[in-house]
């Protein structure tokens, strides 16, 4: 039975499904509300359309599916099945680390007490979790000092002929050998040892005095000082640990930041109120996991320099490829905000709705889309619903569908109210952006490159672009334009390891009408280097070429500075250009061997630096001339209207279009800038016009 003829037997209750490859692999698991809606939106058009979920849809060759009674147990299954099965196109908690707890082995007749990770119903003692994770040990070193409750691998069920070493060096009360102690005294320890890790310090004091005072009435010295070194212990120690019940102070703190298909996460854990232990988890090509079935992929097939009026890459649309639980198809939303930055410190994350969260994360340099939604739901389920402990509060950066839900199951299984909240403004907001910036200090120092020294950067960028020294200055040049209109280049320059801004340059295409992005670039290095033209040296601060001219853009665009420095007989200067998203360095004549290079390579980390910065500085230039068209509009055309009132009346309207509506629905209101003369003919204007240019629906002020 083929997929789709299994889809249509499956069940509309909830569960669980795992699609399995040709090899009877498990390579992804999901939950559903509706299994039946849910599998089959992944055969939508939109779903195969997204190239990672279409990788995996093209792998499965079988699907298998477990059916679970509501929702809350499919969240438990799915958690299971995904640690069990490890799929590989799912989020994968590779960084498992647990906590350690204290145990008290009472099943035992001698107990001992030593350090786990583990919690087992075998009718043993635990105690904690404890953060940081060496505080467990040194604990247990305090118990082996002053308590004298042994640790060992020996066998205390049994006696032993002799004692070991631990006995002698007066750590162990030796219960190993029979009559060194007597078994009631060994449970008065281990009563001890409970209270101290209790933290019921009080009435362990009480104990110890009173046992001290009686030893030393009978003269028992020795036993006396022993007692006196652990009350001393006891005043001493200041780090009281809780059993599994918590304080409402007590939170877990999430923070991350993501780029260039690598994640680095922290976690920050509060116990108190303050802040007793930080966690660091980091994912590389995050891309291959559950990632590939991101509901909330992004439609980038706009053109990259034309996008709603923006210049940039910036995204249009979000479009939800995997139903959410109260949803059984696809939904697309064109309307959802967008961030623009990869990391969450300096953006303010709104709640989605239903129907179009937000994607909060980015696209990474080779266009893979990273939601932090689809992300803090996977991590959140491995992390809490197999602990023995789970703090009252949970805060994260963002948030996500199953919030309210994996609340709810932790709940029922803790037996207390678990808050899991995105907190937007105040205290809580503030803490989660410090986490966040921990989380950038993370990632720097795990897969960022120290930066090497100026002389070994220019070396490296020697070798890399085959040139014939190490360049002491490179001048970067990129083109910005809407649709051909206000077609403009920037030029910056990067000198002996910084970025030089005092030699910025900035141009006005002139000579080219219409969208001809290779034109413009010619035009622009033909003026930026003909007074070097057939050998000249030009006087002044720009008398000498640059080592690299590097351009913003492929081969069209690297071809076409060619052909300006070949008409200026620079045929012997170096010249390079980077193309975005692929990252691909070509260097002229050298096109059919591009260069391309490991994506944490300082030497691209360089040229993307320098690259960056000319796109922002060509952008910045062309709003600027796009302003300053804008506001010498049609507005001139007007009888009576001078440079004065129309700059008012763009101040007080913000768009023409917005001025020629107030013309038309509410006249009076241009009273409020111009006298009534004035406003009657701007209202006849408009009204004989007609029509607005399409250049008036752009926003003016910005």
């Amino acid at each position: 039975m083929d997929l789709l003829a299994k889809i249509r037997t499956l069940p509309t209750g909830p569960g669980c499904y795992l699609y399995k490859n040709a090899e009877g692999v498990v390579i992804y698991v999901g939950k559903a509300k509706n299994l039946r809606a849910r599998v089959r939106s992944y055969f939508l058009a939109a779903s195969q359309a997204n190239a990672k979920t279409g990788s995996l849809m093209r792998e499965a060759v079988d699907l298998e599916y477990i059916t679970v009674a509501n929702e809350r147990e499919a969240l438990a299954l799915e958690n299971n099945l995904i640690k069990q099965r490890k799929p590989r196109f799912n989020i994968l908690l590779r960084d498992d680390k647990t906590y350690p707890y204290i145990k008290l082995s009472l099943q035992e007749r001698h107990p001992k007490v030593f350090v786990t990770r583990r919690l087992r119903k075998d009718g043993g003692a635990y105690y904690g979790p404890y953060f940081p994770g060496n505080l467990a040990h040194r604990l247990v070193d305090v118990i082996h000092r002053s308590f004298l409750i042994p640790s060992c691998k020996v066998d205390l069920n049994r006696y032993h002929p002799r004692p070991c070493l631990q006995y002698y060096i007066k750590r162990c009360l030796g219960p190993c050998v029979e009559g060194l102690i007597s078994t009631e005294d060994y449970r008065q320890a281990i009563k001890d040892v409970q209270l101290f890790l209790e933290g019921k310090s009080s009435e362990l004091e009480q104990r110890l005095t009173a046992r001290m005072e009686t030893a030393a009435e009978n003269m028992q010295f020795e036993l006396a000082a022993r007692l006196r070194d652990q009350l001393i212990t006891v005043h001493q120690s200041q780090d009281r640990q809780r059993i599994a019940s918590a304080e409402d102070e007590d939170a877990d703190v999430f923070g991350f930041h993501f780029e260039k298909d690598m994640l680095a996460v922290n976690l920050f854990h509060m116990r108190g109120g303050k802040i007793v232990d930080r966690r660091d988890m980091f994912w590389e090509d995050l891309w291959e996991f559950d990632a590939a079935l991101n509901p909330y992929m992004v439609d980038d097939s706009a053109d990259e320099d034309v996008v709603c009026g923006i210049v940039g890459d910036d995204v249009t649309a979000d479009v939800t490829l995997e139903p959410l639980p109260d949803h059984t198809a696809p939904q697309i939303s064109a309307d959802s905000e967008v961030s623009e930055e990869h990391s969450p410190v300096s953006s303010t994350f709104e709640p989605g709705t239903v129907a179009g969260m937000p994607r909060v994360g980015g696209l990474d340099e080779g266009g893979n889309d990273f939601s932090a939604p689809v992300f803090f739901s996977a991590l959140l389920k491995q992390l809490y619903l197999d602990q023995a402990y789970v703090p009252k509060h949970i805060y994260v950066p963002v948030d996500f569908p199953d919030r309210a839900l994996l609340a709810e199951a932790l709940r029922e299984r803790c037996g207390f109210k678990i808050e899991i909240a995105a907190p937007q403004r105040g205290d809580k907001r503030s803490l989660v952006d410090l986490v966040c910036q921990n989380a950038k200090q993370s990632y720097d120092q795990r897969f960022r490159v120290l930066q090497p020294s100026i002389r070994n950067m220019q070396e490296a960028l020697q070798d890399a672009l085959t040139l014939a020294e190490p360049p002491d200055r490179i001048e970067c040049f990129d083109i910005s334009h809407i649709q051909g209109a206000e077609t403009v280049a920037s030029m910056v320059v990067w000198e002996k390891g910084a970025m030089k801004k005092a030699d910025y340059r900035k141009f006005q295409v002139k000579t080219v009408s219409g969208v001809d992005d290779f034109a413009s670039m010619r035009e622009i290095i033909h003026r930026r280097y003909m007074k070097f033209a057939n050998g000249a040296k030009p006087a002044g601060k720009d008398a000498t070429l640059p080592s690299l001219i590097l351009i913003d853009g492929g081969l069209g665009q690297l071809h076409a500075a060619a052909d300006a420095l070949t008409e200026l007989g620079l045929t012997t200067q170096p010249l390079a250009s980077i193309a975005k998203r692929e990252e691909i360095i070509y260097v002229h004549g050298q096109e059919d061997d591009p260069v391309v290079l490991d994506r944490r390579s300082p030497v691209l980390h360089v040229i993307q630096k320098i690259r960056d910065e000319s796109h922002r500085f060509a952008v910045t230039y062309h709003r600027k001339r796009r302003q300053m068209r804008d506001r010498e509009s049609e507005l001139d055309s007007i009888p009576g209207v001078g440079r004065i009132t129309r700059q008012r009346l763009l101040e007080h309207f913000g768009s023409v279009r917005a001025l020629k509506q107030a013309a038309e629905k509410d006249p009076d209101s241009l009273l409020a800038v111009a006298n009534k003369a004035t406003a009657d003919k701007i209202r006849r204007f408009f009204a004989d016009d007609g029509a607005t240019p399409a250049v008036a629906s752009l926003p003016i002020l910005q």
